[in-house]
This record gives C-alpha cells, sequence and structure tokens, in this order.
C-alpha cells in the first residue's frame, strides 16, 4: 500500500471510529480505534512501514506542542514544586523501578531497553487524566497536581526513553556522559524551543503590523512551528526536540500578540484547525497500534522462548507495578503536604489515591514511542524482543483504559467517559479559567445552553403569524433537537428516565388518537380502503415501536431518537407522495396525514383535561415538543397543498423569513446569557464560552448571505 493509499485509508477509519464512540460510549475511542486497527491487520493484511524519525517529527512534535499551548497558567503554577516532582521525579523513579522490574520479568531484554520501555510507559495521556480526575470528583490539590503533571511527564518519559534506546542499540552507557548529555539537551532544547517561538512570535506580531493579516497564512504558519522548532533542535544542535517543542508551546501560551485580540477569527480558525490536526494524529497513533498488535503477537507467540501467557501476565504485572509506584508516590505528597498543613488540606484517603492512580491513563505519547523502536542494533543484528516490547506497551496501555473503566465507577459510584488526545475539542481557555467557570456557576454549561435554547424557542413563539408558520415550526423543531442532544449528552440517566417515560405515555395516547380518526373516517367512508389500511399499517407500527422503546433503550443516547417518533413515519410518506405528485391519491393521503395529526392534538388535549393526568403533573416543555411535532406536520401538508394549487410562496421568501427569524432568535439567545450573568447564576468566563455558540451561528448567516 502506497503512502497516499494509506493515508485516506487511516484518515477514513478514524472518523468511523468516532461515529462508533457515539454508540459505544462505555469504551474509549482509542480502544474502538485499536480494535479497528486489529480488524483491518487480521481481515485485510494491512500493513504501515515506519520509521523512527518521520514518526517522532510527525507525531510527536504537534502532540507535545499543543499541550503546551494549553498549559495552564494560575491554579497550576501554584503547584509547580509538586508538579515538577511528579512530571520528572516521579518519571525518573517509574523508569528505574518499572526498568529493574521488566528485566526481572523478561531477562532476554536488554536493562537498557527495559528501561526504555518503563520510562515510555510513565507518561499520562493529559486530555484522559483531567476528564476523568474532573468526573471521579478528585480534590483540587490532586486533581491540578496530576493534570499538571500529565502535560509535562511526555517531554520526561521520552528523553528517558530516548537514553535507553539509544544504550540498547549501541551497547555503550556512561553515566557521566548520559548525565552530562541530559543536561545539554535538556537545558538546550528548551532555552532553543523558547527562542524559536519568540522569534516566530515576533515575525507573525511584524506582519501584523503590517496589515498581513491572512487568516489561512498565519494558521499554517502556526500548524508547521513544531515542526520547525523539532527539526532545527534535533537536526542541527542535537539537543531534545521533544523538550523544544513543549517550551515552544508554553511560550506561545505565554505571548499571543496582542493584534490578535483585534482578529477573533484567526483564533476560532487556529484553535479549528488544530483541533482536526490532534483529532487526525491522535487517532492515527491508535489505529497504527491495532495494525501492528498482530505482527507484535505473532513474533511472540512463535518465538520459543516466549510464552504467551506469560507475556500476558507480564503485561498485568508491569501495569501494577507501575499503578502502585504512582499511587504510592501520591500518598506520600498527600500525607507530607496534610502534615505540613492539617486545618486546609485534605486528609489522607485511600480511594483518593487509588483514584489518582487509576487516572494515569497510557495514550498516544507512550505508543508513538514504542512504535519508533529501531529494528536493528548499530551491530545490524536484530533488536532484541522488539516485538514484545511493543506488546508490553500495546497492553498496558489498553489495560490502563480498561481498568480506568471498570474500577472508576465502582469507587466513585458514577459512570466516567473516557477521553483522550483528540476526542474532543479543545476548550480555548485554560484549564484554570475552566475550573473558575464551573466554581463561580450556579448552572452548569448544560444547564445554561437548554435554559437559551428555551429562549430562543420562546421568542420564536412570539414571532409567530399566519404567513410565517411553517417556518416557525421548522425552527422550533431545530431547537428542540438541540435541547434533546444536550439532555442526552450532560444529564444523568435517571433524570432523563421520568420526561422519557412521561414522552413515550403521551406519544402511545396521541397515536392512538391518530388511529381512532383514521378509523372514523374510513366508517364515514370519506376515505377509500386502499389508504386506509396503509395509513392503519404504518400507524400500528408506530404504536409497537413506542410500546418497545423502554426495553430497547438503555442508554440516555438513545434518549435523541424519541422525539422522532411521532413524525418520522409520516415525513416518509410525504417525500413518496412527492414522487407521486399526480397520483390519484394523492389530495386522499393530504387529506388523511392533516386529519390523523389534528385528532392526535385533539387526543393529548382531552387526556391532559382529565384530574388523573391534572395530578400527573406532566412535564410541560414534553408536551410542547410533541405537540409542535404536530403542528409543524400539518404546516408541511399545507405547503404541499399550496403547492399543488400553485399557490406556494418563492424558496427566498421561506429563506428569506428563515434568516430574520434566526438571527432574532440569537439575539434572544444573548440577552439571556447576559441576564444569567448579571443575575449570577454564570460566571464570566462560561459566559463567554456561551456568546461563542451565538457567534459561530450568526457568522454562518452572514456567510450564507454573502455566498447569495
Amino acid at each position: 500500500m502506497n503512502i497516499l493509499e494509506a493515508v485516506i485509508m487511516l484518515v477514513s477509519v478514524v472518523l468511523i471510529s468516532n461515529v462508533i464512540s457515539h454508540y459505544l460510549t462505555f469504551l474509549p475511542v482509542s480502544l474502538i480505534q485499536i480494535m479497528l486497527g486489529l480488524l483491518l491487520a487480521l481481515a485485510f493484511k494491512v500493513t504501515i512501514p515506519l520509521r523512527t524519525d518521520w514518526f517522532m517529527l510527525l507525531f510527536i512534535a504537534p502532540l507535545l506542542f499543543n499541550d503546551g499551548r494549553h498549559f495552564p497558567k494560575r491554579e497550576l503554577w501554584a503547584l509547580r514544586g509538586p508538579i515538577i516532582m511528579n512530571a520528572i521525579f516521579l518519571v525518573f523513579v517509574t523508569m528505574f523501578v518499572g526498568g529493574w522490574f521488566i528485566h526481572f520479568l523478561v531477562p532476554d531484554l536488554p536493562l537498557a531497553a527495559s528501561i526504555a520501555l518503563a520510562a515510555i510507559i510513565s507518561p499520562t495521556d493529559p486530555v484522559a487524566v483531567q476528564s476523568i480526575s474532573e468526573q471521579a470528583k478528585l480534590p483540587s490539590n490532586v486533581l491540578h497536581l496530576v493534570s499538571g503533571e500529565s502535560l509535562i511527564n511526555d517531554a520526561s518519559g521520552l528523553i528517558g526513553f530516548k537514553y535507553g534506546i539509544a544504550a540498547a542499540v549501541t551497547g555503550a552507557f556512561s553515566w557521566q556522559q548520559a548525565a552530562g548529555d541530559f543536561f545539554y539537551i535538556s537545558i538546550v532544547g528548551a532555552l532553543m524551543g523558547m527562542l524559536l517561538m519568540a522569534l516566530i512570535q515576533a515575525i507573525r506580531t511584524f506582519m501584523l503590523q503590517q496589515g498581513i493579516n491572512d487568516v489561512v497564512l498565519h494558521t499554517v504558519l502556526q500548524i508547521v512551528t513544531p515542526f520547525i522548532v523539532y527539526l532545527v533542535v534535533e537536526e542541527l544542535l542535537h539537543a531534545s526536540g521533544v523538550i523544544a517543542v513543549v517550551s515552544a508551546g508554553i511560550v506561545y501560551n505565554f505571548s499571543q500578540p496582542a493584534l490578535l485580540d483585534y482578529l477573533p477569527e484567526l483564533k476560532i480558525v487556529t484553535e479549528r484547525t488544530w483541533d482536526i490536526a490532534v483529532y487526525l494524529l491522535n487517532g492515527i497513533v491508535f489505529l497504527i497500534l491495532g495494525i501492528e498488535l498482530p505482527l507484535a503477537m505473532t513474533q511472540t507467540i512463535r518465538n520459543p522462548s516466549d510464552n504467551t501467557w506469560v507475556a500476558i501476565g507480564d503485561i498485568i504485572l508491569v501495569w501494577l507495578v507501575i499503578f502502585l509506584i504512582r499511587v504510592l508516590w501520591t500518598l506520600a505528597n498527600v500525607t507530607i503536604k496534610w502534615l505540613k498543613d492539617k486545618e486546609n488540606q485534605h486528609r489522607p484517603n485511600l480511594s483518593v489515591v487509588l483514584l489518582s492512580g487509576l487516572s494515569g491513563v497510557r495514550g498516544a505519547i507512550t505508543m508513538a514511542g514504542v512504535l519508533s523502536v529501531p529494528y536493528t542494533l548499530a551491530s545490524g543484528a536484530a533488536f532484541p524482543e522488539r516485538a514484545l516490547m511493543l506488546f508490553i506497551a500495546a497492553g498496558v496501555i489498553i489495560l490502563s483504559l480498561l481498568m480506568a473503566v471498570v474500577f472508576i465507577p465502582l469507587l466513585t459510584r458514577s459512570h466516567v467517559s473516557i477521553t483522550t488526545r483528540g476526542t474532543e475539542p479543545a476548550v480555548d481557555s485554560d484549564m484554570d479559567t475552566a475550573a473558575v467557570a464551573t466554581a463561580d456557576s450556579k448552572m452548569s454549561e448544560s444547564e445554561a445552553r437548554i435554559y437559551t435554547l428555551r429562549l430562543a424557542i420562546n421568542r420564536l413563539e412570539s414571532e409567530r403569524r399566519p404567513e410565517n408558520q411553517r417556518v416557525v415550526y421548522d425552527l422550533i423543531t431545530e431547537y428542540q433537537e438541540m435541547v434533546r442532544r444536550l439532555q442526552a449528552a450532560y444529564q444523568p440517566e435517571e433524570q432523563l428516565a421520568p420526561f422519557l417515560d412521561e414522552e413515550l405515555t403521551l406519544r402511545r395516547i396521541a397515536l392512538q388518537g391518530e388511529k381512532d380518526v383514521l378509523d372514523q373516517l374510513w366508517q364515514d367512508g370519506k376515505i377509500q380502503e386502499r389508504s386506509y389500511q396503509q395509513f392503519q399499517k404504518h400507524l400500528t407500527q408506530r404504536l409497537q415501536m413506542v410500546a418497545n422503546l423502554p426495553h430497547k433503550l438503555q442508554r440516555p443516547n438513545f434518549f435523541t431518537r424519541i422525539h422522532r417518533v411521532g413524525t418520522w413515519f409520516s415525513h416518509v410518506r410525504l417525500k413518496l407522495v412527492r414522487v407521486r405528485f399526480n397520483g390519484p391519491y394523492y389530495n386522499e393521503r393530504l387529506f388523511i396525514e392533516k386529519e390523523t395529526a389534528k385528532g392526535g392534538i385533539k387526543a393529548l388535549s382531552t387526556y391532559l383535561k382529565q384530574p388523573a393526568a391534572k395530578a400527573a403533573h406532566y412535564n410541560r416543555q414534553v408536551i410542547y415538543q410533541i405537540i409542535v411535532s404536530y403542528r409543524n406536520r400539518i404546516e408541511q401538508l399545507k405547503h404541499l397543498h399550496r403547492e399543488q394549487t400553485g399557490q406556494h410562496s418563492r424558496r427566498a421568501d421561506y429563506d428569506r423569513t428563515m434568516r430574520g427569524l434566526r438571527f432574532k432568535a440569537l439575539a434572544a439567545e444573548r440577552s439571556g446569557i447576559q441576564n444569567m450573568v448579571e443575575q449570577g447564576y454564570i460566571s464570566w468566563a462560561l459566559a463567554a464560552k456561551l456568546r461563542q455558540y451565538v457567534n459561530y451561528s450568526e457568522n454562518a448567516l452572514l456567510l450564507g448571505e454573502d455566498v447569495e
């Protein structure tokens, strides 16, 4: 497979993996990507040739630079001492203790290679750590510690890995030379990363001052920055390109040109471009891991000196030792802090320490590093136990993900979804800003967004007139879909269940009302038998679907589909009607659709007036959503009738009305955000984030006007 075909295939499979992850929410997307890579290797015999130099450049440089760009500034700065201890000294403790233990388990693996393997296993995935730690509700000091550590331990782990591999390849190792080289490559790498980033920032500022503010140009310049920094430091100065890109990212975070404040579109485009790049690079790394697994497994299985079950046992023991080192280190750190300040520090808690250890999920950096192990030594001989190294590293990554998925919910008694680099778009603000937004807000982000969307729906209702009802109901349906998605994504299942039960009950009543009207039309001789049978079949199927939903619905993610139950079949029929525009049953079908929709509303209204229904206190939003779906259906039928009679309005008029109403709805959202800030329900940081959604929508509308 040539490189072009391989890139297209890998990108396509990354997209497929993320689609699957929306349904298999209990599995981290990284595991799904590994499994898909394994499927590609086994079923389609896909192989990806790897080279150490381009692999480190292509994957390590941009991922670490992006981590540095999001380096926190405030709370984490206060913990700089413990963070450095964790990110550097803990990595070295893990590297040497774990290395000796791996060498003890696998004597055929040289000590230097064992130390290298332990070093590359040490770094934790910062996105995974952050997502797990926040959901597990760790104490703030532990949360900031593990989050900050995960951002910079990649560099120390990769340096240890590089030295271990170099010693294994050359067969020579000098502690004095290693110490000297370590300080040289670390200090020079850090200083040159800062210097090069400062130079690039100065060039950007100069171009902006000269009026060269092309958004695409500046975005591309930032994307290529980590590659330039890495190549210059590695190839010309023979220092650490890894440390250089991390320090460059941190400098970028602290020294963005002031002129960028006047070019918000540049920041938006740059951040979204980085989201895409990290999304693809992270996914491709795990796909390659899955593709490489059969090779590692086959060589391990076929090697007479490697027992397969022993190798699997090695994976478990290595992960356990790494886990224990992390747990003991965190316990010591928390205990020392508590002894120094018992009034302000949390008392050492075993469950918190265990959560800290479980949050140490390994990710893309570990995989990218171990895949770069050379195939041969300096003498030309094959690298000893390379396949087993890959096997153990891959196993530790998978096991760390699985252990987090299984045991964190048991310790916290709550579901924890694990994300990794590239799984979700990065937040523009720093981690400390996000923490302030949460702490200072009485409402969560999802609650605030749902509130603003409902304000938009109320505004649209107030703008409803006989001539624009179709447009209004189309927009309201769209907003209700967004509310449902937010509810499904962020609200706990126990909160969604009552609303779901109410909706299913009310939908059954409305559908039965439709069926009663259909029967009455048939009995009165107003419709033909063929139409009656077809509609009766569709209504029966819909009733059965609603009746079966509680048994099939096991996760709240499927909650977003429920609102489609009442309209999906009718929309399909309307499309078929358009195909047979001049068919003999066209008018009759429109008539049946309209009358059954009215029957559904009438049945629902009659039921809600009964004392038992009043005592049940059904949620008004649920009732409103069902009624709007019927009204929207009636308006669509009116539009079809006007099309037949030649009285329909032009598409341009519909689009113009739609655009005007969208602007009014967005104005209602923006007003709601301001009110929430003034009343203290949300912080200014969260308000700024909510306004971004409104700004994006307005920009999209304006772009649409430009195109037209």
